[in-house]
């Protein structure tokens, strides 16, 4: 993809390969860390930590209830538990035991959505993970995180096992733009990362929006409108000082997510806004609808995941 080339930024690696280099290299940290993929392990990546540990890798098949289940087993039992698959397959088929399983008995299991978002391409809807933050925010005291490059991916893999409790944590399938090119160790959950100073207005992102909330920043500077941008790779518990922060000090905030509108990042921050600091908004995403199949970059100008109607949200957001 061409996101993030005209602001001269790199491209990474995909923030899936990055998650399983990562759990891989982390291993011998966390001894009693076990991993449960879905038969989709060459695709979430997890094979690496497989091949690396097969005596703590379980394939549990086609069947990401029961995967769930396992993983929470696994976790009651005193082990840190990776279950991965899909972000549709894994939030949508074991929406139940994710409820019953781990968010009921806080049970100390991270789950690993991969192929988020519609920029899985050729792949088509039924693998688009587009609900997955809404659904996974709706489970108390899960953390969400949704990181927007390789290097903030692994930075946020080790703070998600270092975590005692349920986390989400989204992967995506392209190759990514690198965001951080150092410091990502400082990366925090619960804790949003200014990624560019603004006074006009606030851009929050997270996910490979975060590179198109940059070019957008880029562009709106060129017209005068100097824009802050936010990486709200923590979804839920969301840093509401930082949000508080951007709508008193730049009077308006746009966010820009790879997910449905409803439920998603626009809502929680939305929340924050009206109850402690309100100001104009306006929102990027996925507006109710299901994607197809098509090139990534096709889909994302097909269905305005763009640099232009993220520079577009701004500009309506201060009139």
């Amino acid at each position: 993809m061409n996101i993030g080339k005209s602001i001269g930024l790199e491209l990474g690696q995909s923030t899936r390969f990055a998650f399983g280099e990562e759990l891989a290299a982390l291993g011998d940290v966390f001894p009693t860390l076990v991993v449960v993929d879905g038969d989709v392990g060459n695709s979430t990546r997890t094979e690496v930590f497989g091949k690396k540990y097969p005596e703590r890798f379980f394939n549990a098949g086609i069947a990401e209830s029961n995967m769930v289940s396992m993983a929470a087993g696994l976790a009651l039992s005193g082990h840190i538990s990776v279950a991965s698959s899909f972000a549709a397959f894994l939030t949508c088929n074991a929406y139940d035991q994710i409820r019953m399983g781990v968010g009921f008995p806080h049970a100390n299991v991270k789950l690993v959505g991969s192929h988020c978002g519609i920029s899985i391409g050729e792949d088509g809807p039924s693998q688009m993970g587009i609900e997955d933050l809404a659904l996974m925010s709706s489970i108390p005291q899960m953390v969400v995180l949704a990181p927007c490059d390789g290097v903030s991916t692994r930075a946020l893999t080790r703070k998600m096992l270092e975590y005692v409790g349920p986390v989400y944590m989204r992967t995506g399938r392209p190759d990514v733009p690198v965001i951080y090119k150092d410091g990502a160790a400082a990366l925090e959950i619960g804790t949003a990362n200014r990624v560019r100073e603004g006074k006009d207005a606030t851009i929050i992102a997270c996910g490979l929006m975060v590179a198109i909330a940059l070019e957008a920043a880029a562009e709106l500077a060129k017209r005068g409108v100097e824009c802050r941008v936010l990486d709200m790779h923590t979804v839920k518990p969301i840093d509401r000082a930082a949000i508080v922060a951007a709508a008193r000090e730049t009077g308006a905030i746009v966010t820009a997510e790879e997910h449905l509108l409803d439920g998603g990042l626009g809502s929680a921050v939305a929340r924050v806004v009206t109850e402690e600091a309100p100001c104009k908004m306006a929102f990027v995403g996925v507006r109710d609808t299901y994607a197809e199949s098509g090139k990534p970059e096709e889909l994302l100008a097909k269905y305005g995941l763009t640099t232009a109607e993220v520079v577009a949200a701004v500009e309506r957001a201060k009139r």
